[in-house]
């Protein structure tokens, strides 16, 4: 098969072509030809070493396909069947062995293009605004990136809900996106953010942050919550935030500050089905729309790596073996 290696850590470069044997499906996997494969930030903190892993690695952990075989205790039925994933190692290859406890149906009429970049993005927005801080009718929140994978997903939940979605963004064709998804005010990274979101909410700031920019945002979400209100720091797109002095929390508002990954929140297989089936519903449906801002060969992850870093992408990327 086809697929990407990284043997050791750098920039985009490091991401190289080769052939390896096809994988064979132990005990509980599926082996499923790749129609898509979806490419996500955390993809570059492995590669650069931000995250250690061994040496050399297939990078992706998400994507879509067909099945074609199965381990020794999958039923047979499962062959042929689409199905979608965000938590498979090795996922940049033509065929990638999938556990059959994180794989997800695809409904009908759900491209693989949409698939391959619907889990992770979509199940971080859903658990952002569903659980970590289930955002009310009424409320004002703030969402950094609002042109993202994640920040486009998150905007539309959230206004779907009847919050009230600040944004930021870096360009006017951001801007337009974030708008069209929903988000009710669009501020740039250059203005004094803080400032702008206390005008826009009469000085008493908004309910929460969701924060996946990191170095670059950090203090302007902290500046801009309400008293006892909350900081979702769920990425480092800028880099990681440095270390600060939680006693700052106390006079900022009693805020609430949290580092969360998705794992914690598709903690079982009922958590899973659950998110998964609700961000597949309403892509089916029509009320969430997955913008797929670029697809590249397989063959260019290195290029698709060089434009996400460079925020030359909007919405998802996808790469297409």
């Amino acid at each position: 098969m086809r697929a990407i290696e990284v043997a050791q850590f750098g920039g985009p470069d490091v991401l190289v072509p080769v052939e390896r044997p096809d994988p064979q499906p132990a005990p509980g996997d599926l082996l499923v030809r790749t129609d898509a494969i979806g490419v996500n930030f955390i993809d570059t903190y492995f590669r650069t070493g931000m995250y250690p892993t061994d040496l050399p690695y297939i990078p992706g952990s998400e994507g879509t396909g067909t099945v074609v075989a199965v381990g020794s205790d999958v039923p047979d039925d499962v062959i042929g069947s689409r199905v979608s994933w965000c938590a498979a190692p090795g996922s940049y290859a033509e065929l990638v062995r999938v556990p059959q406890e994180v794989a997800v149906p695809v409904p009908d009429g759900v491209p693989a293009e949409q698939a391959a970049s619907a889990l992770l993005q979509g199940m971080t927005a859903h658990y952002l605004i569903e659980s970590l801080y289930p955002a009310r009718p009424g409320e004002t929140v703030l969402v950094h990136a609002g042109a993202g994978g994640v920040g486009l997903l998150l905007t539309q939940l959230a206004a779907a809900k009847g919050v009230r979605v600040i944004t930021t963004v870096s360009s006017d064709a951001k801007e337009a996106l974030s708008r069209e998804a929903g988000a009710a005010e669009v501020l740039r990274y250059e203005d004094d953010v803080a400032a702008r979101v206390r005008e826009l909410t009469d000085g008493e700031g908004v309910a929460a942050a969701y924060d996946g920019v990191g170095a670059a945002t950090f203090e302007a979400s902290l500046a801009s919550v309400r008293i006892r209100g909350t900081v979702a720091l769920f990425g480092a797109a800028s880099g990681p935030v440095p270390p600060f002095d939680l006693q700052r929390l106390n006079p900022a508002g009693s805020l609430f500050v949290t580092r969360p990954t998705l794992a914690h929140y598709t903690r079982t297989r009922d958590e899973l089905l659950w998110r998964a089936g609700d961000v597949f519903a309403a892509i089916a449906d029509g009320s969430l729309r997955i913008r797929v801002g670029a697809t590249y060969p397989l063959s260019e992850a290195a290029r698709a790596h060089t434009d996400l870093a460079a925020r030359h992408t909007t919405g998802s990327v996808v790469l297409l073996p």
